[in-house]
C-alpha cells in the first residue's frame, strides 16, 4: 500500500477519525492514496481542522469530514449513503471511535457503563447490513481499535475494558459470517500510547521502560497495523486481534 500502489484510488470510512489514532489512521491512509472520511460526533471545529491540517501535508489522498453520532442506529446507513454520492463503493471501515469513563468494577456507574459498551458495539450492531451492501463486488475491509484492557485489568477501566473485549468477541464472529462476502474483519489492539501531550512523567518513563522496544506506542504505530490489515496482503487474516505494543505486555 504506497502512494500509486493497490490502495490508490481506495475509499474508506474511519470513526472517530478526526482526532487520536483516528487521525493517525486517516493519515496514513491518504499517504497511501486513500479518499478518506473522517467521521465525529460532535467537535465540528476540530474536524475542520484536522481536515484542514491532512489537506495541508499534500498527500497523495483526499479528506472529507462527516458530522454523526456513529452510536445511533441510522448514523453509519446514512453516512454510507453520502458517502456514495461520490463513489460506488466503500473499501475499508475502520473503527476507531471511543467512550472511556473511570471507574472501578467494585463502585461501577452503570450509566457510563452503558454508554462506553454503547460506543464499542453500537457502530457495527447497527451497520454491519449497510457495510456490507457497501462494500459488495470486491473485497472489504473492516478493522476494529481495541485495548489491551480487553484481557488485562487495567485500573478504573472497568467499563472501557468491559466494552472492548465486547468489541473483540463481535470481531470474531462477525469475520466467521462475513468471510464468504470477501470481507475480512479484524482488530488492533494496544496498551497505553504517547500521544505527544502532558501527561504523568513518572509514568510515562516507567511504561517506556518496561516496554522491550525501548519507547510507547504511538498513533502512528496503530495506524500502520489498521493499514496492513486493509491491504491486500492480508486477505488471508479473519478475525484476528493484533497487539501493537512494543512487546509491553509480553512482560509478567
Amino acid at each position: 500500500m504506497r502512494p500509486g500502489g493497490p490502495a490508490e484510488g481506495k475509499v474508506a470510512l474511519v470513526a472517530g477519525g478526526t482526532r487520536g489514532t483516528g487521525f493517525a489512521v486517516a493519515r496514513t491512509l491518504m499517504r497511501r492514496g486513500c479518499h478518506v472520511f473522517l467521521n465525529y460526533a460532535h467537535d465540528e471545529g476540530g474536524a475542520k481542522e484536522a481536515v484542514t491540517a491532512l489537506r495541508g501535508e499534500g498527500l497523495p489522498g483526499t479528506a472529507t469530514a462527516l458530522r454523526s453520532d456513529i452510536t445511533r442506529p441510522d448514523a453509519l446507513p446514512r453516512l454510507l449513503h453520502g458517502i456514495r454520492q461520490h463513489h460506488d463503493r466503500l473499501d475499508f471501515f475502520v473503527h476507531s471511535a471511543v467512550s472511556f469513563h473511570p471507574m472501578d468494577a467494585a463502585d461501577p456507574a452503570p450509566e457510563a457503563m452503558a454508554t462506553d459498551l454503547t460506543a464499542a458495539l453500537a457502530p457495527l450492531v447497527y451497520g454491519v447490513r449497510p457495510l456490507v451492501r457497501a462494500m459488495a463486488g470486491g473485497p472489504g475491509r473492516v478493522v476494529v481499535v481495541s485495548s489491551t484492557g480487553a484481557q488485562r485489568v487495567v485500573p478504573r477501566y472497568v467499563g472501557a475494558g468491559i466494552a472492548k473485549a465486547a468489541l473483540e468477541a463481535q470481531v470474531r464472529y462477525l469475520a466467521v459470517e462475513l468471510a464468504p462476502a470477501g470481507i475480512t474483519v479484524n482488530g488492533v489492539s494496544t496498551a497505553k500510547l504517547d500521544k505527544g501531550r502532558a501527561g504523568d512523567p513518572a509514568l510515562m518513563r516507567a511504561l517506556a521502560a518496561r516496554t522491550p522496544a525501548g519507547r510507547l506506542t504511538t498513533p502512528d504505530d496503530i495506524a500502520a497495523v489498521v493499514a496492513l490489515l486493509c491491504s491486500d496482503d492480508a486477505r488471508w487474516i479473519h478475525g484476528q486481534v493484533i497487539t501493537a505494543d512494543g512487546g509491553l505486555t509480553l512482560r509478567a
